[in-house]
């Protein structure tokens, strides 16, 4: 009997990697991806699905508006606190076990969830699908790139691309059928099969691989990115409700700002063992792919802030009909999200990146000039069509671009910072358009209100859900009240539009400028990163 083992055919550091693992099977690399994707679409559906349940949740629990919101919004803070440290630890200490450690996390979580006989519970539950999220948002993304041969990574990045773009619209119309149909408990069954589904396939087709460090993990610098992400997003969050200066805002403010100040600070002392090395974003390939990522995902978020009022309030939809509205630019941005991968190898990551973001922005331009009352969905689906097809464009090479600053054995870093990137990216979008819709409705329905009772014209000046709600109590002068608040909604939806139309030329010209020269590549070493690895290994 034969005793021999496969030689290795390479060597980085003190580890090494067989021919198996070198050369994985194309099957097992479609199922690898299967899971990765299954896993993400978990994380990303729980991102946003809440919303749709929300008078539901203050029925069920006898909660305030604040409540429910804070319920929601825990998530999000949760993820995007945690990234950057558990994708680090993911490239300690494997990440296949981290990803499996993180599926578990999530599945008891949702199904806590899911079960919750109070809305403490259910903060608690959301506190902890937050956590889990975490610690499977960025390794989905590292698996991909540490594992994926070079000439097939662009692809499969491609594919998460689209199902971490599009996942989100999706998961919302899924959660708002199982609302309608079943109630909102049955929102954390969807989670719970997917991690299933991903548990299962993890365990039997994705591999391990991690990193063997000669530093120690940087503490430091894991506290001060956790108290940064915490106090900007918390401001994020907070401002447009209950003001930027508030005394609940004003503090989250400098507090997140000081710990950012010192997170790149610290960065800069540790150089090589640090967390995140903050000089590679000298570098084209991570500047361009964060500020692309960051912009679009900006916008992106805003714009859904302004549709969704519009389908419900303005053309009087259903929560159910308006994500499905929603869908065909969903589909319109995952098909993109395929095909970038070919485009920036045929022309390359710069190119394809502006011309995403050109289509996006005038996407933005056709909803702004076009969008109406009595046009309906008809004035801004082509609009949105555009826009799902640039920002698949440009979403995928941005992403590449980022993984492929950092080297294999930081992929969990990499593919943590590319999550943050959108995740600060949402957060500030939803911030400053939604804040540009609001400003803009008010200034135009204050001239519209001559001869609305006092009452329901204060009501209505809220906004325009609260209108139509005031409309049915506002006798003959109901049917005005209600066309002007629609009216209005339009003209702030146009001024967030516009806005993000110059968010779009300003990306623009940044990436003509300054933009990735090539498709993203993950290096086995990254100049300025000598020393970081002693080697990884590949289990």
């Amino acid at each position: 009997m034969s005793t021999d083992q496969p030689a290795p055919v390479r060597t980085a550091g003190s580890g090494t990697i067989t021919p198996a693992d070198a050369a994985p099977d194309p099957r097992r690399l479609r199922t690898v991806l299967a899971a990765v994707c299954v896993a993400l679409m978990a994380v990303i559906g729980s991102v946003s699905g809440l919303n749709v349940a929300q008078p539901d949740l203050a029925v069920a629990f006898g909660a305030s508006q604040s409540t429910i919101l804070w319920i929601i919004n825990i998530y999000t803070l949760t993820l995007a606190a945690l990234l950057l440290p558990l994708g680090a630890v993911g490239d300690r200490l494997g990440r296949k076990p981290v990803l499996i450690a993180g599926l578990t996390v999530f599945g008891v979580a949702s199904a806590m969830a899911g079960l919750a006989p109070t809305s403490d519970v259910l903060f608690a539950a959301r506190l902890l699908s937050g956590v889990g999220a975490a610690m499977i948002m960025p390794i989905t993304l590292a698996v991909i790139t540490s594992t994926f041969p070079e000439e097939e990574r662009g692809r499969a990045i491609g594919v998460w691309t689209g199902v971490a773009g599009g996942g989100g619209i999706l998961g919302m119309f899924l959660s708002a059928a199982l609302v309608d149909v079943a109630g909102w408990r049955w929102l954390f069954v969807l989670p719970v099969v997917l991690v299933g589904v991903a548990l299962a396939m993890t365990l039997r087709s994705v591999p391990d691989s991690r990193e063997r460090s000669g530093h120690p993990f940087d503490t430091a610098g894991a506290l001060t990115s956790i108290v940064a992400a915490v106090g900007l997003i918390f401001v994020l969050q907070e401002g447009p409700v209950h003001g930027w200066t508030a005394p609940t805002t004003l503090p989250g403010l400098v507090v997140g700002l000081a710990a950012a100040v010192a997170f790149v600070a610290w960065e800069r002392r540790r150089r090589d063992a640090a967390l995140l090395d903050v000089r590679l974003f000298r570098e084209r390939g991570l500047a361009g792919g964060s500020v692309t990522l960051l912009a679009v995902f900006g916008v992106q978020a805003g714009v859904f802030v302004v549709l969704f009022p519009f389908f419900q309030a303005v053309l009087g939809w259903s929560g159910l009909l308006s994500t499905l509205a929603l869908m065909p630019m969903a589909v319109a941005m995952m098909a993109a999200s395929g095909l970038a991968p070919k485009s920036a190898v045929r022309i390359g990551s710069r190119r394809t990146m502006a011309a995403g973001v050109l289509l996006a922005g005038a996407g933005l331009a056709v909803m702004a000039a076009g969008v109406s009352v009595d046009g309906g969905y008809p004035s801004v689906l082509p609009g949105m069509l555009a826009m799902g097809i640039g920002m698949g464009l440009s979403m995928t090479p941005s992403t590449e671009a980022i993984t492929g600053a950092l080297p294999r054995e930081r992929q969990g870093v990499a593919s943590a910072l590319n999550d943050v990137t959108r995740e600060f990216g949402t957060a500030l979008g939803v911030a400053l358009l939604g804040a540009l819709v609001s400003s803009g409705y008010r200034a135009a329905i204050d001239d519209r209100l001559r001869g609305v009772p006092r009452g329901a014209a204060d009501t209505a000046r809220q906004g325009v859900a609260n209108a139509v709600q005031a409309a049915g109590g506002a006798g003959p002068q109901g049917p005005a009240l209600l066309r002007a608040a629609r009216q209005s909604f339009v003209v702030g939806w146009q001024h967030a539009m516009w806005a993000g139309v110059a968010v779009m030329a300003a990306l623009f010209l940044y990436l003509v400028a300054r933009g990735p020269q090539s498709p993203g590549r993950t290096p086995e070493a990254t100049p300025g990163m000598e020393g970081r690895s002693s080697g990884s290994e590949r289990a």
